[in-house]
């Protein structure tokens, strides 16, 4: 195993292994520094938050569930609670993971969480300095209607956000 590749926040590493068939192969493999954490807050109006900034890989905006890295050392929830805080302002009292997933398992070995987050606090953003976001409340069958359709692409938010509307029977 080499590594090939490396910055603050992902690892590039090529393997000499075999593959299914017995014969020699090159595998690349992208680790990351950090887990994602993905939250969709809830409050009692039945209303959710989104993120909206541009996707430099993408070239395009993207609204999003909020979410970060969580770095390895620190729990997931403690992430959450951070990220939460930081993009929207909002904090909760009452805490729930939803999902758990690899979000792309034949190139990375990225864990990735989503929480809800009730009984919410209301206060003021405190964006990374290299973060531009825009912050929109909107019915959480907005949202979901939204990953339904395509509206949101990311994809920690669209199985974030199925995974709710199967949960809660939201449509």
């Amino acid at each position: 195993m080499r590594k090939i590749y490396g910055n603050p926040w992902l690892e590039l590493w090529e393997e000499h292994c075999l593959d299914p068939s017995g014969n020699p192969a090159l595998y690349g493999r992208i680790s990351f520094r950090n887990k994602a954490v993905g939250i969709i807050p809830l409050d009692d109006k039945g209303h959710t938050w989104l993120v909206g900034q541009y996707r430099y890989c993408l070239n395009q905006y993207s609204w999003e569930i909020p979410m970060g890295g969580s770095p390895h050392p620190v729990a997931v929830i403690e992430s959450a609670r951070r990220e939460l805080k930081e993009e929207t302002g909002l904090s909760a009292r009452r805490w729930e993971q939803i999902l758990f997933v690899h979000t792309s398992n034949s190139v990375t070995d990225e864990e990735a969480y989503v929480f809800t987050a009730e009984d919410l606090d209301y206060g003021e953003p405190d964006f990374e300095s290299t973060e531009k976001i825009e912050i929109r409340r909107l019915p959480v069958q907005e949202a979901i209607r939204m990953a339904m359709s395509g509206a949101i692409t990311d994809a920690l938010s669209v199985a974030g956000l199925i995974k709710l509307a199967a949960l809660r029977g939201l449509r």
